[in-house]
This record gives C-alpha cells, structure tokens and sequence, in this order.
C-alpha cells in the first residue's frame, strides 16, 4: 500500500468512531500505517509508563531560526531545500538545540509536542546511558563475563562473552537482523516482544518464545569468536537490560525512571512497550515527546550533566572506526549502543529503524532531533542526505 508524505492527503486510519481504516496488526510499523501508529503505541501495545517525576522541567531557551528555504541535497543528490527533504523523509517531528537553545522546532503528520513517538533503535542509548550509570556506581563491571551477571546463559552463545562485548555488538551470537522475514531472529523479537502475533499459516511445529528471556537463552548458537568483529543485533540490548534488572532488582522502566527521565526535567512521561513477561522492551519500545529526546541529547552533549557519567560519555565517543558499521555511516562506528559518525567530530547518534535519529556534536554545540516515519525499515539515501542537511543546518546556524 501507498506510503504519504506530510504534504499529501493521509488515508483515514484509525479515525472516526469506528474508524473507518484499522490498521493491521501485523503491519502496523509500514507505511502507512505506522504514519499513525508510531504516534499512538499506546493505544494498541501494552506499555508501562517511565514516570517523569515531580521534579523540575528543563526550559530551553529560544533563539528561533527560519530553515525552511535552506538549500540541502534530496534522496537523489538533486537540489531542494530543508522543508522539501523533511517532506521527502516522511518527517513527523524536527527539532535543533544550538547552544542549549531552540533554534528549529516542526512538526508534522498530527504530532504535537506532547505526543509519545515510537524510537525504535534510539532506546539503545538511552538504556546503554543508565547503564553507564550502574557501572559507574560499581554494581556492574564491562570486563567480566555476561554469565557473571546471567549464569542461565551459559549454555547459549554467549558463554565466554564479556558484558564488553555485548554493549559494542561484538559477541559471536548468531543472530539475524532480517526484518523482512517473520521467521528470522528479529522476526521472533517481535512475537516475543508483544509487538506482533504469531504470523497466521505458520509452520505449527515452530516453537515462537513467548517472551523476550524466553528467545535469548534459546539462542545456542555463534558465528565467530567472541570480539572478532561488530554485527549490529538488537538482542544485544535486552541481555544490558536483563543485567540491569538482575544487579539492581528494579525493571527497566523504573531504572530509566530513577536513574535518567527525572533528572532530566523531562517534559512527559515516557513509556516502554512491554512483553507477556511485563519485560520492557530495551532494544526499540521506548517512547517519548521530541523535545524529551532533545533533552536526553543535550544531556549527553553537556557531559552527562551531572547525571550519566562524562567518563562513559568520552569512552564512548572512542570507537573503533573502519568501512564495516553501516552503509549510510562511511566513517562511522558503534561504542557502548551509540553510533559514532566519524573518528574527526566523534559526534554520538541514537539511530533507529524508519528514519529516527538523535544527532549530537561537541563541535558545533548542536543537537538535532529526527523523528519520522519511512515507509521502509532503512532508506540509506534518506539517512545519508539527512546527514548532509544536519551539516548544512549546523553551518547556517554557526
């Protein structure tokens, strides 16, 4: 089915009472429907809420900056300008923090700024920062061994791995990142995880796991040595998140809670979607407003504030470089479950799948914030000249 941009007609899902296009469960995250959905988990997956406390609101500043005539290169390396390429990506929500100020804040397709948006991958980093947390503290040491932590899997594939390991997405577990395929790992991520059912006509004798602990300790399997090389794989996030659970005795969603969402002055509360198991989802159910997630950025761009370690913040931004990350990232890496985009800037990005991104450079003092909605898993064209207008933003901006 047809995907539509902001600047076309939307087809009716899920409006009117009833409404009068429902959206499919089994493809609610293509387009079009996750136009709609990704703005609106809750109201078809179970989520617990990652309360914002009652605490303080951070206030940004604003020093606002019309962008929308700036001249950026489309899809296809044509000429367009930055409203043209927010239309092209499917953009829902744009924001850019320059010097802990707003200087662009849009938005599109129905988001307002109170709405939750799906993060998808983006939850990474945010989980991996309360981890960094709990190492700081000293309840959980990178160096030893995952087993350390979760002697259930001692018996799949990663025995012999270290936590090192799994925050970089380095273990030799064999695990297949094919989103198209219902039967691949991540297809089954999605059974587990609640996101999905069970794919009608399936083999009956397939045995899907009905939560997310259930699927990792019946990954058995590796494909290399442990440390060899990176392979992104979004389980890898659940085992961070299984140990921090285990050290602490608190879930997830209360650990980002205490840890991380009050003490950023958080505009909302955020939510996790969750699993028959109550597991929150650490790899890709995270959700919150854009200016939530500009401020999740800013925290990081200001060392941690105080509040996640600047010494993991650095460590971080020290990855490995080299031509094997990804595709759209030429010079890119993986640290810790961010992305580093090149060895010069070494500026930090929460990526996830359908064009969301949280973009954050010491160099230029700039956050940006990209929450979309592609009518595909990835789009390397769309995420390269989104790149390229972040660069653009930052030299109009300097």
């Amino acid at each position: 089915m047809t995907s539509y941009r902001n600047s076309e007609p939307a087809p009716p899902i899920m409006q009117g009472s009833p409404p009068l296009m429902v959206q499919p469960k089994l493809d609610w995250d293509r387009g079009p429907w996750n136009r709609w959905a990704f703005q609106h988990i809750r109201e078809f997956l179970p989520t617990i809420e990652v309360w914002r406390g009652n605490g303080h609101r951070r206030r940004f500043e604003r020093a606002e900056v019309d962008l929308d005539a700036l001249p950026v290169s489309n899809s296809m390396g044509q000429p367009t300008t930055l409203a043209g390429l927010l239309d092209e990506t499917y953009t829902d929500g744009l924001l850019v923090l320059k010097d802990g100020k707003i200087a662009v804040e849009r938005y599109f397709n129905g988001m307002t700024d109170r709405t939750l948006h799906l993060s998808q991958s983006m939850a990474k980093s945010v989980t991996a920062s309360v981890f960094g947390i709990l190492v700081r503290r000293g309840l959980i040491d990178p160096t030893l061994p995952v087993t350390t932590y979760l002697p259930e899997l001692e018996a799949t594939g990663w025995a012999g791995a270290s936590v090192q390991h799994v925050l970089d997405m380095t273990t030799g577990v064999r695990f297949s990142e094919e989103y198209t395929d219902p039967y691949s790992d991540i297809g089954q991520v999605d059974v587990a995880s609640g996101w999905k059912p069970v794919p009608p006509g399936s083999d009956p004798a397939f045995e899907w796991p009905s939560h997310m602990f259930e699927l990792i300790v019946g990954l058995k399997e590796t494909s290399r040595p442990h440390g060899a090389a990176f392979e992104y794989r979004s389980i890898e996030t659940d085992v961070l998140a299984f140990i921090m659970e285990r050290v602490t005795g608190k879930r997830l969603a209360q650990l980002v809670s205490e840890e991380l969402w009050q003490k950023l002055g958080a505009d909302e509360s955020a939510c996790f979607t969750v699993d028959g198991a109550g597991y929150a989802l650490a790899d890709g159910g995270f959700n919150a407003t854009l200016r939530d997630y500009g401020r999740f950025g800013q925290l990081i761009l200001d060392n941690g504030g105080g509040v996640v370690p600047a010494d993991w913040i650095e460590a971080t931004r020290n990855g490995r470089h080299g031509p094997d990350f990804n595709p759209s990232l030429p010079e890119g890496s993986y640290r810790n479950q961010f992305w580093i985009e090149d060895p010069r800037s070494r500026a930090l990005m929460c990526r996830g799948v359908f064009g969301q991104l949280i973009h954050i450079d010491w160099d230029t003092g700039m956050v940006v914030v990209k929450l979309s909605s592609y009518p595909d898993f990835t789009n390397i064209a769309y995420s390269m000249a989104t790149m390229k207008a972040v660069h653009a933003i930052a030299a109009a901006l300097a």
